[in-house]
């Protein structure tokens, strides 16, 4: 039976694409949204694409947004992404964070799903990311739902949104999991925050914190990694 529609936030990342087949799986008609940033991993979009079209969105939006205008964030800007080869510092708030991005992102979700009738929301933070990134914490997922409630005419008529956020409590282990169980086409996803392009085909680069996170995440949960890393 279906649940009626939700807007889920695709990046086309591993994450946000388990996050629409959860959706999905949980009986929701998918409205996709991709947020056209100017990021450098633009690669990305196309692995979007790839994902709205196999989960059979009712509808996919390709919005520019160009927060390279702003900059800030080694994904929008002339900052180097941060290569290693041991375990991510997860700690610091690394240089791959992009100003408010959760909060700019999950508005525009807020408007389009007032605007189509939809009150339920998908987004594909998970504790591994709220270490490092605040606007991947259940604290903001929470204050932002309050928010919802205030700033909308559904929400000030009675008429609740509710932010789901089915990875917030994996790690990647656990999300490579989940997606495998959702059937996932894993090796479509995109990860990457700088690829390498060999001839006309990108490359993961293997290096950068979100590789090395992936790529710890099919170790850990004894799976296969399908993805073609540089290094």
């Amino acid at each position: 039976m279906s649940k009626g529609k939700a807007i889920v936030l695709l990046s086309g990342g591993l994450d946000s694409t388990t996050c629409a087949a959860a959706a999905k799986a949980a009986g929701f008609a998918v409205m996709a949204l991709t947020i056209d940033y100017n990021q450098r991993h633009r690669v990305e979009l196309n692995a979007a694409r790839r994902a709205a079209d196999a989960f059979g969105a009712e509808r996919h939006v390709i919005l520019p947004l160009d927060l390279s205008m702003f900059g800030g964030s080694s994904l929008t800007d002339d900052i180097d992404v941060p290569k290693g080869d041991g375990a991510v510092d997860e700690s610091i708030i690394p240089p791959t964070y992009v100003p408010a991005r959760n909060t700019v992102f999950l508005s525009v979700a807020l408007a389009w799903a007032e605007a189509v009738g939809a009150r339920d929301i998908f987004i594909g933070v998970n504790a591994l990311d709220y270490s490092g990134y605040p606007d991947c914490r259940p604290d903001f997922i929470r204050a932002f739902e309050a928010l919802a409630a205030q700033a909308t005419k559904a929400g000030v008529e009675g008429d609740a949104f509710r932010i789901h956020t089915p990875l917030l409590d994996l790690d990647k282990a656990g999300i490579a999991k989940l997606a495998h169980r959702l059937d996932v086409d894993i090796k479509a996803t995109w990860t990457c925050y700088d690829p390498v392009m060999d001839g006309d085909s990108a490359l993961h680069c293997g290096r950068c914190d979100a590789c090395r996170l992936r790529k710890k995440g099919f170790v850990e949960a004894d799976l296969p990694d399908p993805t073609r890393y540089a290094a």
